[in-house]
């Protein structure tokens, strides 16, 4: 499973995705908070389906 400390978000990006827009502080952190959720049931996923490769169809 994911560290809830791991980074995988890079805030510049998020800036470069909505130019039209103020990207407060906090996005990056619930952006990154969703991801790892996201994540996190795709390893569920996988490992229920007996496999350890995460693929697209389990996200």
């Amino acid at each position: 499973m994911p560290n809830k400390k791991t980074e995988l978000i890079i805030k510049s990006k998020i800036k470069s995705a909505v130019p039209e827009l103020s990207v407060a502080g906090e996005v990056a952190g619930a952006l990154n908070d969703k991801v790892l959720e996201i994540l996190t049931k795709a390893a569920e996923r996988a490992k229920a389906n007996g496999r350890r490769t995460l693929q697209a169809r389990d996200l």
